[in-house]
C-alpha cells in the first residue's frame, strides 16, 4: 500500500535519527554484511555521508522519518528507508524527487542486494559496469548503473 510522503533537505538536526534509520535499514536489507561490517560503517556513514551528500529526508504522513536519500551531484550515492516503510513508495518518491532536482542519474548498488539491483532496473536504470571492490576497497564488487540520457 502506498503511502503519502513529504521530502524535505535534510539538517544537521536530522543526522542521528537517519544515521539509526540506516542502521535498522542496513540491517533488513545487506544480509551480506556481517554485525562487524555494519559496525565498522557507522563511523563513515555519520562523520562521512550525512555530512558530505545533499540530504533529502523522507517524512511519512505521521511525520516520522521513514527515509533518506544522499545525492552527489547527480549521483545517488544512497537511498535507506526505514524497514516499517519500505515498499511503499518511498524510494520510487526519492528517485523522482532527484529526477526533476538533477535530471538523469546514477548509482552505484552492491551485487550481493539483488533487492536494490531490482528496484533501480525497475525504475529504467540500466547497468553500464562493474568494479571487484567497493570505493573502499572491500570485497564487495560494485554495479555501476544510470539512466539512458536521451
Amino acid at each position: 500500500m502506498r503511502e503519502k510522503f513529504l521530502i524535505r533537505a535534510g539538517v544537521p538536526g536530522d543526522h542521528d535519527a537517519l544515521l539509526a534509520l540506516w542502521l535498522r535499514s542496513v540491517r533488513a536489507t545487506h544480509t551480506f554484511l556481517t554485525a562487524a561490517d555494519i559496525e565498522a560503517l557507522i563511523p563513515a556513514v555519520r562523520d562521512g555521508a550525512l555530512v558530505a551528500l545533499e540530504l533529502s529526508v523522507l517524512v511519512a504522513g505521521d511525520g516520522a522519518l521513514a527515509g533518506f536519500m544522499g545525492l552527489d551531484g547527480a549521483k545517488v550515492e544512497a537511498i535507506f528507508i526505514d524497514p516499517a516503510h519500505a515498499g511503499k513508495g518511498g524510494g520510487t518518491a526519492l528517485i523522482a524527487h532527484a529526477r526533476q532536482v538533477k535530471g538523469a542519474l546514477a548509482v552505484d548498488v552492491n551485487e550481493q542486494n539483488p533487492d536494490a539491483l531490482a528496484f533501480y532496473l525497475a525504475r529504467g536504470f540500466v547497468v553500464v559496469g562493474r568494479s571487484e571492490t567497493d570505493g573502499e576497497g572491500r570485497p564487495f564488487p560494485l554495479l555501476h548503473l544510470a539512466e539512458p540520457t536521451p
